[in-house]
């Protein structure tokens, strides 16, 4: 049984975009680079149709990847998503209370995180930890370097 990928409605369409634009931009673009390496002579030490062949390799692999994701694609209900306790689809403010530091996290399936934009995994060591806490709760996070303890602040769509 294939893996399900949960996605926001936001990070299905990006899904989307990028499919379409490895099929329709990057496919053409690299045709067009194999065709001038070829064009180049003896392909034994051709460099530029190797790294054509690569690139050509690695867009047909991330085509398929992409479409093996939308087959197993779960999308979150964002109107359905309830805000008594932290779930999939929430904003959840928490405080460190180790240093004070409050900070928001958005949780999301781990084909959407990007924690340099502050969505984490629901399977990522903080979002296991957060998910089903309410507000006032103190959650402990068994991370590589060590305990957290964070108390949730506020959990919001």
């Amino acid at each position: 049984m294939a893996k399900r990928v949960l996605l926001t409605s936001e990070g299905l369409k990006k899904l989307q975009d990028e499919l379409d634009n490895l099929k329709n931009v990057r496919r053409k673009e690299n045709t067009e680079a194999l065709k001038v390496a070829k064009s180049f002579g003896d392909l034994s030490e051709n460099s530029e149709y190797d790294e054509a062949k690569n690139e050509q390799a690695e867009i047909e692999a991330r085509i398929s990847e992409i479409e093996n994701m939308l087959k197993n694609i779960e999308i979150i209900d964002e109107e359905g998503i309830a805000t008594d306790v932290v779930s999939i689809g929430t904003k959840v403010s928490v405080k460190d209370l180790d240093d004070g530091e409050v900070m928001e996290y958005l949780i999301v399936g781990s084909t959407e995180a990007d924690p340099m934009k502050g969505k984490i995994s629901d399977e990522s060591p903080v979002g296991t930890a957060l998910l089903g806490h309410k507000i006032g709760e103190i959650v402990v996070v068994e991370a590589p370097m060590g305990k957290l303890e964070y108390e949730v602040l506020n959990i919001s769509k």
